[in-house]
């Protein structure tokens, strides 16, 4: 029996209109969506449908629309084919969509931890003073040597694929570390359009906060193994997927290893649940012998839901 695994993306797949057509085809998304917006208190669905654009990339905006446009992609799957995943994962902030489909915590309480997380995480390091920047083209190791060698506040944040790993720290370090990549043979170095950095040690502000946030929330045991992202470990209780998921405020992301550990599993295919298509590019320089589709609107749906 092949295994399958449920993908959900993080941030940066937002864009204006996504998810719009699940909830023209389903009375039970719209429901969804009037849930969305009762637990946040403003009409997050309005954001999502009419932007404007710069609002919706907002951390704290765009971390709470892509949890809801995941979460009516994989219901409009499961209704469509109710299948049991072999495991879940999540592109960081998609760690939490995962937790959220096996059963972790309810819905309006995932909205809730995920708009609390991205006002914390926006917070925590004025504007401008946080920077991240995608390299592709070096090794890990290579990458994590020369952010050792620039000094200062920068580390890896997301190790993504085999030849791209984001870098992210104190905007003047994270430079430093971008002149010594150049020169150590980078491909390319793309600055990211975030408006703080992630996944390092300068979000401890934000940890501290989501604990105290969290202590609030009922967790319950999950459903089905969630792959972690701080440790590509894997979370079969509540108190591990609580400790993995404020691990990942700080830690970095092993997109590599997480996804590495799948075909152990026994995974050998795998389904991207909501806006965008950036895991199943990941997966392809990953490991091409895990089949991805991507979910993230009906026609998708439509299209693959025979395969899955």
């Amino acid at each position: 029996m092949s295994g399958i695994a449920f993908l959900f993306p993080g941030q940066g797949s937002q864009f204006v209109g996504m998810g719009a057509s699940f909830v023209e085809s389903s009375p039970s998304a719209k429901a969804r969506v009037e849930e969305a917006n009762d637990a946040l208190g403003f009409d997050i669905w309005k954001l999502i449908t009419e932007g404007p654009e710069q609002e919706l990339a907002l951390t704290a905006n765009t971390q709470p629309a892509i949890l809801l446009v995941s979460a009516l992609a994989y219901e409009a799957l499961i209704a469509a084919k109710p299948v049991a995943p072999t495991a879940v994962a999540g592109h960081s902030l998609g760690e939490f969509s995962a937790c959220w489909s096996a059963g972790v915590f309810s819905f309006r309480d995932a909205i809730r931890i995920v708009r609390k997380r991205g006002e914390l995480m926006q917070s925590a390091v004025p504007q401008g003073e946080g920077a991240m920047a995608a390299v592709i083209g070096l090794t890990p190791e290579e990458v994590a040597s020369a952010c050792a060698e620039a000094g200062g506040a920068v580390a890896p944040a997301n190790f993504n694929s085999p030849e791209q790993t984001v870098i992210a720290g104190a905007t003047a370090d994270v430079d430093k570390a971008m002149e010594v990549l150049k020169s150590r043979g980078a491909k390319k170095i793309v600055k990211l359009q975030v408006s703080a950095p992630f996944h390092t040690n300068l979000m401890k502000p934000a940890q501290d906060g989501l604990a105290g946030f969290m202590e609030m929330i009922e967790f319950n045991d999950p459903k089905f193994p969630i792959v972690r992202n701080v440790d590509a470990g894997v979370s079969r209780t509540a108190a591990e997927v609580k400790d993995g998921l404020l691990r990942q405020v700080t830690g970095c992301v092993r997109w590599v290893d997480s996804m590495r550990l799948l075909p152990t599993m026994g995974v050998s295919k795998a389904v991207e649940l909501g806006p965008g298509k950036v895991l199943a590019g990941l997966m392809k320089r990953i490991d091409k012998t895990i089949e991805t589709v991507s979910i993230g609107s009906m026609e998708e749906l439509l299209k693959s839901v025979e395969t899955v």
